[in-house]
C-alpha cells in the first residue's frame, strides 16, 4: 500500500469533501437503484454509515486522500469486530482512502459523443486555454477508488496519517537489538489477510500464478478493469512466513536464489501472457522497511514514475537483491542498510534514538 505523502489537516474545506463523498454516494444511490442495488447488496460495508473524524493525509500531485472515522461494528465479522474493541456506542475506528482513478485512454475519442457533460472557462493566452470539465456518469467510468480499512488498528491510523521522513542507518547489530524485535512481536493477525489469499480464502479468482512456493495476482493498488496497462501493478507473494523482510534472504545452495529467480521468471512471463508487455517492461522491487512483515515482491510497469515506494532509501530490484547474494550469500543479514523511516513508524523513535551511535 501507498501512502499520501502531503500534510494532514483538519481543514473545513477538506473535510466537507470527505462529507460530501459520503452524501453523493447516498444520494446516488437512491436516484440509480437499479444499477447499484446489486452491488451495494453485495458490500459488507455501507458509506453512508461513515463517521467522518479528521483528515490524517492528503496529496494533492497524486490525488489521494487518507480519512478517519467510524462505522458500526455490525459492518464487520463478529471476530474482527471482538479482536480490536468497539466504542461505548458499538461502532469501530476505520480508515478511508480516497484516490481518483485514471483515465482510460478511450476517453479522448469519446468527447464528441458526449462523455463530457460540462465545461467551464477559466481563461486563456496566446494559444492556451484552460476549462474545468465534468464527466457523465457511468458505471465502466468511476471517479474514485475507495479502499476502507475496517476495524484500523493505531498501527494503520500512524501509517496512513501525515509523515516526515528520517533517513537512518540500520546496522546489523541495530537490526538484532532493535528491528527483529519488533517484527517479531506483531501478531500474526496483522498478515491474517495474506494467510488468506495464500490460502485461498480469498482473491482466489485473482490469481494469475501459483506454485508450492508462491503466487502472483493484482495488487489492490490496481483495477486492470479500469485503469491503463501502464498502470500495471502485480505482487508476488511468497508462502513461507519464515522469510518476513531482504535481511531474512540468503544465498548459497540451501538459500533463497531458486526462489527469487523462480519470481523473477513467473512475473516476466505472466505479464507476457496476460498483457502482451515484453521482457524489460516491468520493474520487480522489494521494500525495506516493507509495509508488512510477510516476504513480497512488487511487480510494476517499468514506465511508472509516480509511485512513492519507488524511491531510493526504499526500493530494492530483486535483479540487484539476486546479484548479491550470488556473489555473497549472507550480504544482507551484514549489510548496513540505509533508509527513509516515516515519523509514525514504531520504529521511528528508537532508531532515531541509536543514530547518533552509528559510526
Amino acid at each position: 500500500m501507498s501512502m499520501c505523502s502531503c500534510a494532514g489537516q483538519t481543514s473545513t474545506s477538506i473535510s466537507s469533501i470527505c462529507a460530501r463523498t459520503v452524501s453523493n454516494f447516498t444520494a446516488y444511490r437512491k436516484r440509480q437503484p437499479s444499477a447499484c442495488s446489486l452491488t451495494l447488496a453485495a458490500m459488507p460495508i455501507q458509506l453512508q454509515d461513515f463517521e467522518f473524524e479528521r483528515v490524517l493525509d492528503e496529496n494533492p500531485y497524486f490525488r489521494c486522500l487518507n480519512v478517519l472515522g467510524t462505522l458500526p461494528a455490525s459492518s464487520v465479522s463478529s471476530s474482527d469486530a471482538s479482536s480490536s474493541g468497539s466504542t461505548s456506542d458499538g461502532r469501530l475506528p476505520a480508515i478511508l482512502r480516497l484516490e481518483r482513478t485514471p483515465f482510460p485512454l478511450t476517453l479522448p475519442q469519446e468527447f464528441s459523443s458526449g462523455v463530457l457533460e460540462q465545461a467551464k472557462f477559466l481563461g486563456n493566452t496566446d494559444i492556451y486555454t484552460w476549462m474545468n470539465g465534468w464527466l457523465k456518469r457511468r458505471d465502466d467510468l468511476p471517479d474514485l477508488k475507495i479502499s476502507i480499512i475496517c476495524p484500523a488498528t493505531d498501527v494503520h491510523i500512524r501509517k496512513y496519517s501525515k509523515q516526515d521522513i528520517l533517513m537512518v542507518h540500520e546496522t546489523p547489530e541495530l537490526y538484532e537489538k532493535l528491528v527483529k524485535p519488533y517484527i517479531e512481536a506483531f501478531p500474526p493477525s496483522r498478515t491474517q489477510w495474506a494467510r488468506n489469499i495464500l490460502d485461498g480464502a480469498s482473491e482466489a479468482h485473482s490469481l494469475l500464478h501459483s506454485t508450492d512456493e508462491f503466487l502472483i495476482l493484482p495488487d489492490m493498488k490496481w483495477d486492470p478493469t479500469t485503469s491503463p496497462l501502464t498502470a500495471l501493478y502485480l505482487l508476488a507473494l511468497v508462502r513461507d512466513p519464515s522469510i518476513r523482510s531482504m535481511r531474512d534472504l540468503r544465498g548459497g545452495e540451501s538459500g533463497h536464489l531458486p526462489l527469487l529467480k523462480a519470481i523473477r521468471d513467473a512475473a516476466h512471463s505472466v505479464v507476457e501472457r496476460e498483457y502482451g508487455l515484453a521482457r524489460g517492461s516491468v520493474r520487480l522491487y522489494v521494500h525495506y522497511q516493507p509495509s508488512y512483515y510477510h516476504f513480497h515482491v512488487h511487480i510494476v510497469h517499468a514506465s511508472q514514475s509516480g509511485i512513492m515506494a519507488m524511491t531510493v532509501g526504499q526500493a530494492h530490484l530483486l535483479d540487484d537483491i539476486i546479484s548479491l547474494l550470488t556473489v555473497a550469500p549472507d550480504i544482507l543479514s551484514s549489510l548496513t542498510l540505509t533508509y527513509g523511516l516515516g515519523s509514525q513508524h514504531g520504529l521511528y523513535e528508537p532508531m532515531f534514538a541509536a543514530q547518533s551511535n552509528v559510526a
